[in-house]
């Protein structure tokens, strides 16, 4: 569960604040977010896609990286999201003037794919993020909902384990979902050779 604290910030105020104890905060519109504790689960499916990823990066040589911890800032808000996963596109980093400083990036160029692996908060990543990261251009959006948490408009009544995919198409995520032993699609990664399930069991005992 999440926990708002009531002052508003402003991002420059945020990234001050922000303490280095093991206390994961975002800002939302100028409100800072205490966010919980990823369950086992959640942190698996993660690493096995931080693997996954990073192997076919080194293995087609690709000037991309997978930061620990970055912030992704909203230009026109507020608003920093430190996200699952991200993909940076290190030759972009030039364009980034709070990357030295604060590890932040603002500029959907330098974010090839960004990856939310769904928790209880399943309308941040749905909703808020969704629009944020649309707006940003970030061409790549995986929203990995591996417990089926998400609202039934969104993964299917019954709901189902699903992973969805946004395509920035004319400025506009185009969403492509996948279930089951589905192979995942992505316009990134090409040569992902992944299934779905293979993806939602990562956590699986």
């Amino acid at each position: 569960m999440t926990q708002t604290l009531t002052k508003i910030v402003t991002f420059e105020e945020f990234i001050d604040w922000l303490p280095e104890s093991g206390l994961r905060y975002e800002l939302h519109n100028g409100n800072i977010i205490e966010m919980a504790q990823p369950v086992g689960e959640h942190e698996e499916v993660t690493g096995f896609l931080t693997i996954k990823l990073s192997a076919l990066i080194d293995r087609l040589n690709l000037s991309y990286s997978i930061p620990n911890k970055v912030i992704v800032k909203s230009p026109e808000k507020d608003t920093g999201y430190f996200p699952d996963i991200l993909v940076l596109n290190r030759a972009n980093l030039i364009n980034e003037p709070l990357w030295k400083k604060a590890s932040t990036l603002s500029s959907g160029a330098s974010i090839p794919l960004v990856i939310e692996v769904v928790s209880t908060n399943w309308r941040d990543d749905y909703y808020f993020k969704y629009a944020d990261y649309e707006e940003m251009g970030i061409s790549e959006y995986w929203i990995v909902d591996y417990a089926a948490l998400g609202g039934r408009n969104f993964i299917g009544n019954p709901k189902q384990p699903t992973i969805s995919v946004c395509n920035l198409v004319d400025e506009e995520y185009r969403i492509t979902k996948f279930q089951n032993n589905d192979q995942i699609v992505s316009q990134t990664f090409p040569d992902l050779k992944l299934t779905t399930n293979q993806i939602l069991q990562a956590g699986a005992v």
